[in-house]
């Protein structure tokens, strides 16, 4: 039996089947679902009824958009990557006609969560900052379960991002206006992970051997958390439109205000495709500080082991800072970050950070992820008993609200 009170549209989802399963979910539970393809890759990984097709200018959007939400009741609309423009738009258009946006994304808290949340994640994020607030949230919620339970492959996840980015760009004859911002294009993008694959060996050497002398040497080291130059978390959500410009900030301070024994520890991400050359650029900015020779760059190394025996971690607005908050271990936040609250992360500057970094409040720390929790989804986009596990909390949240 269908149910009329809501009406679920979804836009543009994670590369993987999972969009396609949250819709036969809500449709199982009565409520109607539809669909608007931008690309290709919407419509292969979709398959299913209850979709149109937007293939016009991006400048007609809003207007197609606002007509589609009235003509066929939606009282909610979905979306993945919320700073897409087409979700930007589509939230400004939902908060117009007064009807919810909701983000679904990979969890703050990892692995084996997603956020739910509405509008979206970050700076869009309506999670409270005030602590009284967020320990009144936890109290009246369980505590999370962080045990692993979803696993998934490497090639799960290059698989759906390849044909998604593919489609998208080999496809546009059929949605020949479609605006696509990725920061690279798709072909150049697999090209270098190609090369970047055929480096891993070359890489794992190299932080095989300069991480052990790093955790046992007599020096201590503070770990810097690199992100990815594509990601919407730097690209839209932080002051760096380059994160070069992230490099030369923490550079600048560890030349004139660290310790002279400190050495410093710039691990890339694990999925970095290699064009940006993090090592060539931060050997060229630490040469020219004078200060390469306590300056380490790895791709490789275990993240919780690095965590733990740092004196401070420093990121943008990575994840990598809420793993460092759990361990108790100071971190600072350079851009705006859900997590960046007094108690939990470094509040002075970064500057103060290399001999002063504030102490984590263990027991803050602990509540605010019980209550960060509350956005948050057990469960997995690739894993199959992951996916049914978030699939069932999601519906239950968006049809009870």
């Amino acid at each position: 039996m269908t149910k009329t009170d809501k009406t679920f549209l979804f836009l543009q989802g994670h590369p993987s089947l999972f969009w396609r399963k949250l819709s036969v979910g809500l449709e199982t539970a009565g409520y109607p679902t539809r669909k608007i393809h931008f690309c290709l890759a919407d419509w292969a990984f979709w398959w299913r009824r209850g979709a149109v097709n937007y293939r016009w200018t991006f400048r007609g959007w809003k207007s197609f958009l606002t007509d589609y939400v009235k003509r066929e009741g939606i009282t909610d609309i979905l979306y993945y990557a919320d700073a897409q423009p087409y979700h930007r738009a589509a939230r400004q258009v939902a908060r117009k006609l007064g009807i919810r946006a909701w983000a679904v994304e990979f969890g703050y808290l990892r692995p084996d969560w997603l956020t739910l949340e509405r509008d979206g994640m970050g700076p869009k994020s309506h999670f409270p900052k005030n602590r009284d607030v967020i320990s009144a949230l936890a109290r009246a919620n369980s505590a999370p379960d962080m045990v692993p339970r979803y696993s998934h492959t490497f090639a799960q996840e290059a698989f759906g991002e390849v044909m998604f980015n593919l489609l998208l760009a080999y496809g546009r004859p059929f949605y020949p206006f479609h605006f696509s911002d990725k920061y690279y294009w798709p072909a150049f993008d697999y090209l270098a992970w190609l090369v970047e694959l055929a480096r891993g060996p070359a890489h794992q050497r190299h932080a095989s051997e300069v991480v052990p002398k790093i955790l046992a040497g007599p020096a201590p080291f503070t770990l810097v958390a690199m992100q990815l130059q594509s990601d919407y978390q730097i690209r839209a959500a932080s002051p760096y439109t380059h994160l070069e410009e992230y490099l030369v900030e923490i550079l600048n301070s560890f030349a004139v205000h660290a310790p002279k024994d400190r050495q410093l520890l710039i691990k890339i991400h694990p999925l970095d495709n290699g064009i940006e050359r993090w090592s060539g650029r931060v050997s060229r900015l630490a040469a020219n500080l004078g200060v390469w020779e306590r300056v380490h760059v790895v791709k490789g190394g275990d993240l919780g082991q690095l965590i733990d025996k740092a004196t401070g971690v420093i990121c943008a607005n990575s994840t990598v800072g809420l793993h460092a908050i759990q361990a108790g271990v100071p971190c600072i936040a350079l851009a705006p970050a859900i997590y960046r609250l007094p108690g939990l992360t470094h509040q002075a500057g970064l500057n103060s950070f290399w001999e002063q970094p504030e102490a984590v409040d263990r027991e803050f720390a602990e509540t605010f992820v019980r209550g960060l929790s509350t956005i948050q989804v057990k469960g997995s986009f690739f894993d199959r008993t992951g996916q049914h596990a978030a699939i069932a909390t999601i519906v239950d949240r968006l049809t009870a609200t």
